[in-house]
């Protein structure tokens, strides 16, 4: 018998990527991004379900995460784009995991990894066009593509992509946007310049394959998308939220006016009530920063969380209303019954929809998995 669960709806994470395809030109591919345990709803049952709807790429951030889907036979193309120095990337060039590379001394090492896997290795070549984060800067490009350019002759690379990333693509008509597109087509005509044309251009994210279908290109990369919540309110309204959290109330008392709740007696009871103590807490991936903001399903309504999030378990005011032990608590879920979404709570915790799916869940509270591919 179960007492918290995170259940994961994998025929959702069918319908969204069959959705996103909807939504790209013929040719443009889609890449299903599954960094951090893809977003919260687990590595290898989303990047199937992805990959059964359509998916002809997977995205991870680290080698560990792309190595594991390797060996648990996921074999279409997978870009691992996060390494510090002394990785062992020939694993990951002998398993024919794509690499990403933002400078001549990331490639150089890539190429030595090759070297040793006795393969060419796949290099998507990374420019900064804005976002100040990983990629090349404008004035460090061309010796990475010149570096690159001599690597592919040497036979340890193959230039497969020139890419980058938006900052602000979920800002609809902010200026950054533009200029990144336009660096970034200038970055293009520079690598041809110097004799680099990848077969693969991508830039897209789930915000600009939402609103920018001129920023497709060959490939984009979903990410939040493919688990059915949208970084642009009101963007994507076929999409369909994957995760739900389920618990089941662990006890219910009357407590009078005046009482204080939970650590700290941070909130007062303001008349008589009925609190229900439903088990999960930030230990589970709660956000203690949605004390007394955060709300949560039971008997058909949507009642709050009142005291600080504890480790373990929050309290709920419920009112008047007659709520039993063993009564379902709903987090959040699709919100298509009236229960809070994953949005609800970022609102609450001050925070983004990605944060709230990616951190829950533990080794007490397991995913369980529903749907066709479950």
């Amino acid at each position: 018998m179960w007492q918290a669960q995170v259940r994961i709806d994998l025929d959702a994470i069918r319908h969204n990527v069959a959705t996103l395809l909807g939504l790209l030109r013929p040719g443009t591919a889609l890449m299903s991004v599954v960094k951090a345990d893809a977003y919260g709803h687990g590595l290898l049952p989303a990047a199937t379900a992805a990959v059964r709807a359509g998916a002809t790429w997977l995205g991870t951030a680290t080698l560990e995460e792309a190595l594991a889907l390797r060996e648990h036979g996921v074999t279409v193309r997978i870009l691992s784009w996060l390494h510090s120095p002394g990785r062992p990337l020939h694993d990951a060039v002998a398993a024919g995991i794509d690499l990403s590379a933002a400078s001549p001394d990331a490639l150089a090492e890539i190429a030595r990894a090759a070297r040793q896997a006795r393969r060419p290795a796949a290099v998507h070549l990374k420019i900064d066009t804005g976002m100040s984060r990983n990629g090349a800067t404008r004035a460090d490009w061309p010796a990475l593509l010149t570096a690159a350019a001599k690597a592919q002759a040497d036979g340890d690379v193959e230039i497969a992509a020139v890419w980058s990333h938006f900052a602000c693509a979920d800002e609809p008509g902010h200026p950054s946007i533009l200029r990144q597109q336009l660096a970034f087509d200038d970055a293009l005509d520079e690598a041809a310049r110097l004799g680099v044309e990848p077969p693969l251009r991508h830039l897209a994210n789930s915000a600009a394959t939402l609103t920018l279908p001129e920023s497709h290109f060959d490939l984009v990369r979903a990410g939040l998308a493919t688990y059915g919540l949208s970084p642009i309110p009101g963007a994507a309204p076929d999409l369909h939220p994957a995760m739900s959290v389920h618990a089941k109330v662990a006890l219910v008392k009357a407590v009078q006016a005046g009482e204080g709740v939970s650590y700290g007696h941070t909130y007062k009871i303001l008349k008589d009530t009925t609190l229900a103590l439903v088990p999960v807490g930030y230990a589970d991936g709660v956000p203690r920063s949605a004390s007394s903001r955060g709300l949560v399903e039971i008997g058909g309504k949507a009642r709050r969380v009142v005291g600080r999030v504890c480790m373990d378990q929050i309290v709920v005011d419920c009112g008047d209303d007659d709520v039993r032990p063993g009564d379902e608590a709903v987090l959040f879920g699709a919100g298509t019954r009236g229960e809070p979404t994953a949005d609800d709570w970022a609102a609450a915790a001050g925070t983004i929809s990605y944060e709230i799916v990616a951190r829950m869940g533990s080794n007490r509270t397991p995913r369980v998995y529903v749907g066709e591919d479950a």
